[in-house]
């Protein structure tokens, strides 16, 4: 089973950067596929972007243009660059992966255990 370690969270204000980082641990990470996942309070934790084993990615409408999903399969890690942070982008972030399939129908039911994610704020 593959262990997963998310880390980059902070509090920035609105319009600043942030970029997070999803290690595997146990497992390599050309193996799989990649989403990222948010889970603001009070809220169900919903997809933000995936990237396939080819890179194709995929977005939800809320972070297009201004989030970026990437992988290093050297590194065994993943990255989320997030510019223009809005206040609505605050939630604790999960990163997950996935063995098969495609990253079109990714959610985050599709998984049954997570990571300990990182918590992004984003001050008005």
């Amino acid at each position: 089973q593959v262990q997963l370690v998310e880390s980059g969270g902070g509090l920035v204000q609105t319009g600043g950067s942030l970029r997070l980082s999803c290690a595997t641990v146990g497992r390599t990470l050309s193996d799989f596929a990649i989403g990222w996942f948010r889970e603001a309070p009070g809220t169900d934790r919903e997809f933000v972007a995936a990237i396939s084993w080819s890179g194709s990615t995929l977005y939800t409408d809320s972070v297009k243009g201004r989030f970026a999903i990437s992988r290093d399969d050297a590194k065994n890690t993943a990255y989320l660059q997030m510019n223009s942070l809005k206040p609505e982008d605050t939630a604790v972030y999960y990163c997950n992966v996935m063995g098969g399939g495609s990253i079109a129908t990714m959610k985050a039911s599709d998984f049954g255990s997570w990571g300990q994610g990182t918590q992004v704020t984003v001050a008005s």
